[in-house]
């Protein structure tokens, strides 16, 4: 499953439940409202509504948020551009519901349970025992903003179109050999490999758009490209339209009073704001500025220092602004963030080289320093879940990483994966004098005071790309403790845009950047680390990780049998992957901060794993004093 925290896609779920027998023409298919991945889905067919919401929610008012960088497309299913929020990302930069608003797909995901989902478009779904296809059949109702029925056409159409034109689709969905048309509401979609258990629920987290508008002609008569990206303000069957915007820079979202599913079990108490506006920025110091003089309703901070430091003003003090540390959206999830290596590059090929790099992170420095204690060093692929890797490993595990020892490298069996520890001069000056010796057995020496190739005498030198200002404080100083190896690390910091198309064309030597993991790791394993998204443009394989002892744990993972099994390949290949050193491992915190105008409500308590916001969220149209 594909994690939305760090928004690359929307949430992709893995099923490892609720099989339905095996289907033939004499038989119907056992159609159910929703699938698990663990025992029975907690809502069952007649639900009235989730419980975490509040039903008589009021709807109405006003939300304004901020977004960092820009956008130029609305298309969703297009791996070009930067897309606008609300559109097929989330609603604004660190909202934490992840929110889409314009476009729908055939199942949606509940906030208090690991990874269930209920229909959406779809009122039901129906699998076999082997996994080896998985039908859809669509709501009557279901409608788009002109009235027409969403219908198995348009399905079809999303999923070829995405496959056609996103990498990183085509690769998430290639075990999809084919969808078709099997009833009047009826989608048929075929595997070409069976025991696959994440399939049918990954299907059913696809964005679908209308074919009929896609396939017509715009108000200008200029025929529409699926292919391309595009301003023309979209047509969807979601809860609101954009109803204007300002390319680039504003985005204003309608509710729908016509939205044909407002009363759907799964949206009853949601979609309750009336209008949300986007105002963009490409600093969020910036940004942060309008949300303290009231231009702004809700802000989710991403810094230490200014949660420490900057909420000392008049609308904080008066009670016209609340702030809260939440940790809801974190209890599902594990993440991994740091400096990434280009492996395509020469020079970051050997281990020992990335290694040395980390030695030369002194993270408790920062912590100390810069971060006011309020972040720990990420030492997993999925730190802060059951799924990390600790210790050493044992039992099935073991088993795991056994089966494949010659295609692991033997440390993992004695030597648990450990970060540097510095944060005083004699340990700075410890883990520097490691990082020399590890350059020095991959084949490089100090020559007045510069690390080079000893055969050739090419300076090690490199560039550190970085996604707009916020990590300089922490990669300025990594920088200067590499200067002291000899070591040259220049940082560039660049708009989103550019950031965005650059580790696309994978035009970097080192990226700040990362991934967020579900509790139900799957196939986008292969897009993070398999040898299939290594050498693609586009994938989230960003270090251009190749290796068959990794692609053999992705396998395991994918086709694991039970909930025991996916823990124990999971850990086994975050062990590995930690093994091999692709990361210089930076820090997280495990909860959101977040600050919000005193008229904005939520329903108590808050589901299990999410804050829900903005789509349970509702403003108080008679706020107390």
């Amino acid at each position: 499953m594909l994690k939305a925290r760090l928004r690359p896609l929307a949430s992709l779920v893995l099923c490892l439940s609720l099989a339905a027998p095996a289907f033939s023409a004499e038989t119907e298919p056992d159609w159910k409202i929703g699938t698990a991945t663990v025992g029975e889905p907690k809502y069952q067919e007649g639900f009235q509504r989730f419980d975490y919401v509040k039903p008589d929610a009021p709807k109405g008012g006003t939300l304004r948020l901020t977004g960092l960088g820009t956008f130029d497309t609305y298309n969703p299913l297009v791996a070009r551009g930067e897309i606008a929020a609300g559109i097929g990302t989330p609603i604004a930069f660190g909202a934490a519901g992840g929110a889409t608003f314009v476009y729908e797909t055939l199942m949606k995901r509940s906030m208090d349970e690991i990874s269930s989902t209920y229909g959406l478009l779809a009122e039901a779904i129906a699998y076999p025992a082997d996994y080896g296809w998985v039908k859809f059949r669509l709501r009557p109702e279901a409608r788009w903003a002109d009235g027409q029925p969403v219908t198995p056409d348009d399905v079809i159409f999303s999923f070829e179109s995405a496959k056609a034109n996103d990498p990183k689709i085509a690769l998430y969905y290639q075990h999809v050999e084919k969808a078709e048309k099997t009833g009047e509401r009826e989608i048929t979609f075929t595997f070409n490999e069976t025991g696959n258990r994440e399939l049918p629920q990954i299907v059913g987290d696809l964005t679908i758009v209308p074919k009929h508008w896609w396939t017509a002609k715009d108000a200008k008569g200029n025929a529409r490209d699926i292919s391309k990206t595009s301003l023309e303000l979209p047509m969807g069957s979601g809860p609101y339209q954009l109803a204007a915007a300002s390319p680039g820079a504003t985005l204003r979202y309608e509710r729908r009073d016509d939205y044909w599913g407002k009363d759907l079990p799964v949206n009853i108490g949601q979609n309750n704001l009336e209008t949300i506006t986007v105002t963009y920025f490409a600093d969020l110091d910036v940004a942060f500025e309008a949300f303290r003089s009231g231009n702004a309703d809700f802000w989710w901070d991403n810094s230490a220092k200014r949660w420490a430091t900057s909420y000392d003003f008049p609308a904080m003090n008066d009670g016209r602004l609340k702030r809260e540390v939440l940790d809801n959206d974190y209890r599902d999830s594990g993440v991994l963030v740091g400096f990434i290596p280009n492996l395509r590059r020469e020079k970051f090929q050997d281990e020992r080289v990335r290694e040395a790099l980390n030695y030369a992170f002194d993270f408790e420095e920062l912590k100390r320093t810069i971060f006011y204690n309020q972040y720990d060093r990420i030492d997993s692929y999925f730190f802060g879940s059951e799924l990390a890797s600790k210790g050493l490993p044992e039992g099935k595990e073991k088993e795991v990483l056994e089966s494949i020892k010659d295609q692991v490298p033997p440390e993992v069996f004695t030597t648990p994966y450990q970060n540097p520890v510095g944060g005083t001069p004699q340990a700075q000056r410890d883990n520097l004098r490691k990082a020399i010796a590890l350059f020095r057995e991959a084949g490089y020496e100090l020559k007045n005071n510069r690390m080079v190739n000893a055969k050739t005498g090419e300076p090690f030198t490199f560039e550190i790309l970085l996604d707009g200002p916020t990590i300089e404080r922490v990669a300025l100083p990594w920088s200067q403790n590499l200067r002291k190896i000899g070591v040259e690390a220049r940082i560039r910091t660049v708009d989103s845009s550019q950031f965005t198309n650059r580790w696309r064309s994978r035009d970097f030597d080192v990226l700040y950047s990362g991934w967020a993991q579900s509790l139900n790791p799957g196939n986008e394993q292969t897009e993070y680390w398999g040898s299939a998204s290594a050498k693609r443009e586009g994938s989230q394989n960003y270090a251009g990780i190749s290796d068959p002892g990794i692609d053999a744990l992705i396998r395991k993972i994918i086709f694991a049998k039970d909930r025991d099994d996916l823990i124990a390949a999971t850990k086994a290949l975050d062990r590995v992957l930690l093994a091999h050193h692709y990361v210089i491992p930076s820090y997280t915190s495990r909860s959101s901060r977040i600050a919000y105008t005193s008229t904005l409500r939520y329903p108590t308590p808050l589901p299990e794993y999410s804050t829900g916001f903005p789509s349970i969220w509702w403003v108080d149209p008679a706020p107390t004093p």
